[in-house]
């Protein structure tokens, strides 16, 4: 990844609006599209993994460690996904990934996929941490939980009100200010 990518990927929050969002860019491939020549609609799902995981790592708090020095991961318990444009190939899209919610053994996430401007897909993605071992839910480990914990706070304050979907307002990724 070039430097001036990984400058993107760890941009501070939207100025203005209060609200910290994480960015990760990813670059539309043959292997990602239909045979319309868009996105796959799964395809979503694996560009939106990799872009917690980067979020995760650049808040200092990678799923590796979590899962080595804890025996918990989080697993997807659900998503939903809303299509308001197609990206098609060769297209750079950026994924905003923002907290929603933050419990004792889970975190939902939004995650918008923008290019130029324009908000293309919306995920919500819940998770949950569940041990190892049996997979049985349990409590997000204290350094993840205040990393995740100052995210949720960020997006609080003054500012930081987000329309829907499909909306327009300030600090809301890829509409007009």
């Amino acid at each position: 990844m070039t430097r001036a990518a990984r400058e993107r990927v760890s941009a501070p929050p939207v100025q203005g609006s209060g609200t910290w969002a994480h960015r990760y860019p990813v670059r539309v491939y043959y292997e990602d599209t239909d045979a319309g020549g868009v996105v796959y609609h799964a395809r979503y799902l694996g560009m939106a993994e990799r872009a917690r995981t980067e979020a995760l790592r650049d808040l200092g708090v990678p799923h590796a460690e979590m899962e080595r020095d804890h025996g918990v991961i989080f697993m997807v318990r659900r998503v939903s996904l809303e299509y308001l444009r197609p990206a098609r190939l060769d297209a750079l899209l950026e994924v905003v990934t923002e907290p929603l919610e933050l419990g004792g053994a889970s975190v939902v996430l939004r995650q918008s996929f923008v290019s130029g401007g324009q908000t293309l897909v919306v995920a919500e993605v819940g998770l949950v941490c569940v041990r190892v071992a049996d997979a049985r839910p349990a409590r997000i480990p204290a350094r993840w939980r205040a990393a995740l914990g100052a995210m949720e706070w960020r997006t609080d304050g003054p500012g930081t009100d987000r329309p829907e979907p499909g909306q327009s307002g300030p600090g809301w990724p890829g509409t007009e200010e």
